[in-house]
């Protein structure tokens, strides 16, 4: 007569295998959120580099008479410390002035860079 064994549970591989299906889950999961975090953090550079840049063009616009050259300066958006370069020289045609501003982060890289007009 034979013996009969009923079995219950998993075999050590088929749990091997599903521990290995859940680790690489959270490992994709985990990458993506630090892609993520990083996308985030450029959007927030750019915004305030945005941000920094009208505050430049609005300020020159409001100047009584602007006068063709270049200007640099240092500004505080947030918590974030940002250098900013202005050009202002003729735009085509005669009538306006081109008004560039370049933003910078702390290691001399451009951020952001914005141009606008003001009437002469």
């Amino acid at each position: 007569m034979k013996l009969s064994r009923q079995r219950s549970g998993f075999t050590l591989i088929e749990v091997l295998v599903a521990l290995f299906v859940v680790a690489t889950a959270l490992a994709a999961l985990g990458l993506a959120g630090a892609r993520a975090l990083d996308t985030q953090a450029g959007l927030e550079a750019r915004t305030f580099a945005l941000w920094a840049a009208d505050n430049r063009l609005a300020e020159a616009r409001l100047e009584d008479s602007l006068r063709p050259g270049r200007s640099s300066g240092r500004v505080q958006i947030g918590s974030r410390n940002l250098r900013w370069r202005r050009t202002i020289e003729p735009a085509p045609g005669g009538e306006l002035w081109r008004i560039d501003v370049i933003i910078l982060d702390a290691d001399d890289r451009p951020v952001f860079t914005h141009t606008g007009f003001a009437p002469r």
